[in-house]
């Protein structure tokens, strides 16, 4: 019930400060346990998402230095997200992760692991690739643009609406890791592949650093 409310109170500010189009949610699987990974370019990119994402069972870390927010740390808890260190290894997560998404949870991270100060995709981190080869899940890509805090702040001081829209792609898989294999070559290799399929959904301004990979050029070649 109080994730319920909450959703409600989230859309209910971000339609009055935002023109919201969410795209492509025919891509997001109803059931089942999966990975959303999407970029990130400001604050409201976690409520953007829980305002697309009609499941009660959304698996959503937050950076450790918000446990003590006194809006962010509240409002982590309260629609079921948890706080993570970022730069160990945090084994407690990694079960606690695992175990969700194999009872059916919806893991949403973004692989850059901080916002982009470029407001273009930087280069990601090999977390998503690992949760989503280990538990064995598919992953849903999603771009997010027009939340950049810049312009937010400068539309909010203008009385003017954002305009923000979400755009999820087509699920797919990584291979799972083999023993046999180097598993830092196939968790780079993933983390690749999820950066240019957020990176094919993304306008050409925010590709960044993944503007010339060779993967992206096939995808777009093929989109």
């Amino acid at each position: 019930m109080a994730k319920k409310l909450l959703r409600f109170l989230i859309r209910l500010i971000l339609n009055v400060i935002a023109h919201v189009e969410v795209r492509g949610y025919e891509n997001v699987p109803p059931e089942g346990g999966f990975l959303l990974t999407s970029n990130h370019l400001g604050r409201l990119d976690p409520a953007m998402l829980y305002y697309a994402i009609d499941r009660e069972d959304v698996i959503l870390p937050v950076a450790e230095k918000y446990k003590d927010h006194w809006m962010y740390g509240p409002l982590t808890l309260a629609i079921g997200g948890f706080f993570i260190n970022r730069f160990d290894a945090d084994l407690h997560a990694i079960r606690q992760i695992l175990k969700r998404l194999k009872n059916g949870g919806v893991f949403v991270i973004a692989p850059e692991g901080t916002r982009s100060k470029t407001e273009a995709l930087l280069e990601g981190r090999q977390g998503a690739a690992f949760f989503a080869a280990k538990a064995g899940m598919p992953i849903v890509p999603v771009a997010i643009t027009g939340t950049e805090d810049r312009l937010i702040v400068e539309n909010l001081k203008h009385f003017r609406r954002s305009h923000i829209i979400v755009r999820a792609g087509p699920a797919f898989m990584l291979p799972p890791l083999k023993k046999s294999e180097q598993h830092e070559l196939a968790l780079q290799a993933g983390t690749e592949e999820i950066m240019c399929r957020i990176a094919v959904l993304l306008p050409e301004k925010y590709r960044g650093v993944y503007a010339d990979h060779a993967r992206l050029k096939e995808l777009l070649a093929h989109a």
